[in-house]
């Protein structure tokens, strides 16, 4: 299983980025995915999540800015991240998993975004 991150870069306060995930080497499709964050010197923070059935998750300080999608034909999903501010600069990282999605197993490389002030 393999999950690669793309669209990160570096954009400016107020700007907007869309991430992509793509997942491939699996015939079943994870029950849940996220999106996650670590800032430098932080911990990794779950920033979005969908699970099947369910209705999307979004961390409080990204609620109204931030929108996870997932395109279950291509195996895709995105992150589409407006409004951003330079406190959102760190490296985010997509993740899958049968369970719930703060259980999940398999994690990206990762996309590095960098918002500057």
């Amino acid at each position: 299983v393999q999950l690669v991150e793309s669209g990160g870069g570096l954009v400016q306060a107020g700007g907007s980025l869309r991430l992509s995930c793509v997942v491939s080497g699996m015939i079943f499709r994870f029950n849940a995915m996220g999106w996650y964050r670590q800032a430098p010197g932080k911990e990794r923070e779950l920033v979005a999540g969908i699970s099947k059935g369910g209705s999307p998750y979004y961390a409080d300080s990204v609620k109204a800015r931030f929108t996870i999608s997932r395109d279950r034909a291509e195996n895709t999903l995105y992150l589409q991240m407006n409004s951003l501010n330079s406190e959102e600069t760190g490296m985010y990282y997509c993740a899958g998993g049968w369970g719930n999605i703060e259980e999940l197993d398999y994690w990206g490389q990762g996309t590095q975004v960098t918002v500057s002030s």
